[in-house]
């Protein structure tokens, strides 16, 4: 298991950034996992983690009582996770439209979303460049807002580290964000 502070430099700083939103009970599902650097990150901060890729190779062998890993294939005829309920959700780097709507049914109330992946432009960098694989403008926001998710924070922007890209990120809570008091003004 990669110790926190490598976890904490590979983690993105997006899902860096929201982690603290994320309730600390139920299970963070990590879709998508890849080579595992946010399955890391969100054990080496408390969470419970469910880690799916179709490929897990890199990570199947990581042993931690918090942690379980499936091999999924998340873009077949039916949709693998359905019933599953899960206190946040993190997405990077991915993007299958034919079961984006799926992720907010599956957030439990006051569950977070936290989606990170790139956008249109992208191409002008490098890959991906195929539109089927970019987010269009303002595509996660139109999202949340028909799936009745309230936005923290988003962002549809230019990032050029660890490498020049287009990307939109987004936090999104499901109801109200549990655990933390509104900010309060005084005149």
């Amino acid at each position: 298991m990669s110790n926190s502070h490598t976890a904490l430099e590979e983690a993105s700083p997006w899902i860096r950034r929201f982690v603290s939103a994320i309730p600390k009970n139920g299970v963070v599902l990590d879709l998508a996992c890849g080579a595992g650097r946010h399955t890391h990150f969100l054990l080496n901060a408390g969470f419970t983690v469910l880690a799916v890729d179709q490929n897990i190779d890199a990570i199947c062998q990581e042993k931690h009582p918090r942690l379980e890993v499936a091999r999924m294939n998340l873009e077949g005829e039916t949709w693998p996770l359905t019933g599953m309920d899960f206190s946040a959700i993190v997405v990077t780097n991915y993007l299958f439209r034919p079961y984006l709507a799926e992720l907010p049914k599956m957030l439990t109330a006051g569950g977070v979303l936290l989606f990170e992946t790139f956008a249109q432009g992208n191409g002008e960098f490098g890959k991906p460049s195929n539109p089927d694989f970019l987010l269009k403008t303002g595509e996660l926001l139109s999202f949340s807002a028909q799936n009745g998710l309230k936005v923290l924070a988003y962002e549809d922007l230019y990032i050029d580290h660890p490498k020049p890209a287009m990307i939109q990120r987004l936090c999104a809570v499901k109801g109200v964000l549990q655990g933390h008091i509104p900010l309060q003004f005084r005149a």
